[in-house]
């Protein structure tokens, strides 16, 4: 079920059965904000307001309304001072601790990432149809003006799961010329023209030269490339992981990559993480890691204080909040 977040008879109300209404906004909220470098912003942009910065710890005796970031432990200590709202500053919830993910109105900063991750995935699907690394040259090679390669236009891209994240993956690789393909989890219409959208998770495999999974953890998308799928796959796909690691059967994955079913698995997201020191995953050949990274940018958490900063302005109004996080856990 969906949740909606509405003004009833003067008081915020997460409109989902079971869950009592909490009381109204107060005028002037306590914010707390997990986020350090975020405090000097949210308190320019809001002189008037109390904004605590807990990043190093919830000071003695402070009591808290509203609280910005949503994971550690000064997130979690934050709880116990009455917070009533709160803001993650990212989008997946699967890692919060159930101190946070029991709050009133808990709200996520969908599509904070967007630009980072969008760029990291054409970056990885560029490195496999260049053969990067193993292009770059150290040695004189054996034969000149000639290396392994294919091009992207043309190629067959599939999404699995279609938020601001593979939305913009979409519109760079259809500007590749790229075809694009897609599965979303409502029956809804493409928002970008120009992808096509598939109903099963084995007709966007059996399409994909480059499956990009971007879909929420959840129970029904847990270990979504196994075996099963696998075997429905074109012979050479690249698979790239940017979502959670419990998407992919890693065991499968393992079989996969060695009898030539995925060339190659570009992940940024592991299970678990961190990888343990040894893994099979550091080692092999055909798979390229990264440590979870790859919302990095520069400056970290711009885009996400942004959405804070303008549902603050819609909580403070008595306005709904962007991003509600229903009971799927997105």
């Amino acid at each position: 079920m969906s949740r909606e977040v509405r003004i009833v008879e003067g008081t915020w109300r997460r409109e989902t059965a079971g869950v009592p209404a909490t009381e109204s906004p107060r005028a002037n909220p306590v914010v707390l904000c997990a986020v350090g470098p975020a405090t000097s912003v949210v308190r320019a942009r809001f002189a008037h307001l109390d904004v605590v910065d807990i990043s190093h710890g919830v000071p003695e005796g402070v009591h808290g309304d509203v609280l910005f970031g949503g994971w550690g432990p000064h997130a979690v200590a934050a709880m116990a001072t009455g917070v009533q709202w709160v803001q993650l500053a990212g989008t997946g919830v699967d890692g919060v601790a159930p101190e946070i993910r029991d709050a009133p109105l808990l709200t996520s900063a969908r599509g904070a990432s967007a630009v980072a991750i969008s760029e990291y995935v054409i970056a990885a699907v560029c490195a496999f149809a260049r053969n990067l690394p193993e292009n770059w040259l150290a040695e004189a090679p054996e034969h000149w003006n000639f290396q392994p390669a294919t091009t992207l236009a043309g190629a067959t891209l599939a999404l699995f799961g279609f938020g601001g994240i593979a939305r913009r993956v979409a519109l760079i690789a259809l500007a590749m010329e790229m075809r694009v393909v897609a599965l979303r989890r409502t029956d809804a219409p493409s928002p970008v023209d120009g992808v096509e959208l598939v109903r099963s998770f084995g007709d966007l495999a059996a399409a994909a030269d480059h499956l990009v999974l971007a879909a929420p953890a959840t129970d029904l998308t847990r270990h979504v490339v196994g075996a099963a799928s696998l075997s429905q796959m074109r012979p050479g796909v690249h698979l790239v992981n940017i979502a959670r690691g419990s998407l992919v059967d890693q065991e499968a994955l393992r079989g996969a990559l060695d009898d030539g079913t995925v060339a190659r698995a570009s992940l940024d997201v592991t299970d678990p993480e961190p990888l343990p020191a040894g893994h099979w995953m550091y080692d092999h050949p055909k798979v390229f890691l990264t440590p979870h990274a790859s919302w990095t940018g520069t400056p970290p958490f711009e885009r996400a204080t942004e959405i804070f900063c303008e549902n603050l302005e819609r909580y403070l109004e008595g306005k709904p909040l962007a991003g509600v996080v229903g009971e799927a856990g997105y």
